[in-house]
């Protein structure tokens, strides 16, 4: 029997999850726990390449993001759950890979110009984020994993991790693999105000939302901007709500509503509050299990602890063989003071 090919993925701890992340990274993790060898890391580190001014909040995300995890139905019987700061050999690989890579891989980064347009507001010329893409490298290759699941948008980050490997192997040796990127099924999902779903936009529907929240954000989704008055036929195609119809409510209220919508049978209003039900009702187990977690917070460290432990096992065993690779050897501490 074949072993189970390895993937590795992780998210910034940014803040609270919402349905972005739900439909966009988490279902696709949850679904591939059973075919695949996981690890899934919560990036601390990373967050640090934008957030460096503002750490106060880190520590707190990583425990409710790792409750996020747990309530989706990531399991630590499965999947490998850690912490990146956890693993000190991280930050060893990360500065190993630093001095074989090439300023112009980085600089060319499609995603690097472009935040630094988007995050205007924040100081983004740090050595930190230009060289995120090592970081993420030394993530990925430190558990030689087979394959990484991403979005079309983010196969350049795999890579420039595959580039960063094989010249890695070029230089010490064949001691990483080269990642495949897994691309991922990630379903249509805006913000209630169609703009892409994001905390930083003040847009998003969270999962630890109440269903009073939910409701009242459902209520103030943008809908067809044509559609100015009931009795104006509507076009579903173009209408946020709809979409979300087609996540949560079964295709018979799917085909009503596209139906009643274009013949002006059905008011917004009405159209957003069988959603916002249907919403409500298939997230209700997650938010159960939430509550579970929120009373148990020394289950939640227990599982960080112990998924760490996993990881940091492996990441020392693939910092043995980089190190003999690259005939930097530990020495005796002994002689270590002597120097």
């Amino acid at each position: 029997m074949n072993p189970k090919k390895r993937i590795l993925s992780g998210m910034r701890p940014t803040g609270a999850l919402h349905l972005g992340n739900y439909h966009g990274a988490l279902t696709n993790w949850n679904n591939m726990q059973d075919e695949y060898e996981c690890f899934f890391f919560i990036a601390d580190w990373h967050a640090l390449t934008s957030d460096y001014e503002n750490t106060e909040n880190i520590r707190n995300n990583i425990h409710e993001m790792m409750i996020d995890w747990l309530s989706v139905g990531l399991s630590p019987d499965k999947s490998t759950l850690f912490v990146q700061s956890d693993i000190k050999e991280h930050a060893e690989l990360f500065l190993l890979l630093c001095m074989i890579t090439p300023t112009p891989w980085l600089e060319r980064n499609p995603t690097y110009k472009e935040q630094i347009t988007q995050l205007s507001n924040k100081d983004l010329s740090t050595f930190g984020f230009l060289g995120y893409p090592v970081l993420q490298a030394a993530d990925i290759i430190m558990y030689k994993a087979d394959g990484v699941p991403v979005g079309i948008d983010q196969v350049p980050h795999v890579e420039i991790t595959r580039e960063i490997a094989r010249r890695f192997n070029h230089f010490y040796g064949n001691v990483f693999p080269e990642p495949q990127a897994i691309l991922t099924p990630t379903p249509k999902i805006l913000g209630i105000d169609r703009r892409k779903m994001s905390k930083s936009y003040h847009n998003a529907i969270f999962l630890s939302d109440s269903s009073d929240v939910i409701q009242k954000k459902v209520n103030e989704m943008i809908t067809d901007p044509q559609r100015k008055r009931k009795k104006d036929p509507g076009d579903p195609s173009v209408c946020n709500v709809y979409d979300f119809h087609k996540l949560y409510s079964d295709e018979s209220l799917i085909a009503q509503v596209d139906k009643e919508c274009r013949s002006a049978e059905i008011g917004c209003v009405q159209c957003k509050k069988a959603m916002a039900t249907n919403l409500i009702s298939k997230i209700a187990p997650i938010r159960e299990k939430r509550n579970y977690y929120l009373d148990r917070p020394d289950t939640v460290k227990e599982i960080i602890q112990a998924g760490s432990e996993k990881a940091r096992a492996v990441a020392q065993e693939t910092m043995k063989q980089v190190r003999a690779a690259i005939q930097i050897c530990p020495r005796p501490i002994a002689i270590l003071h002597k120097i």
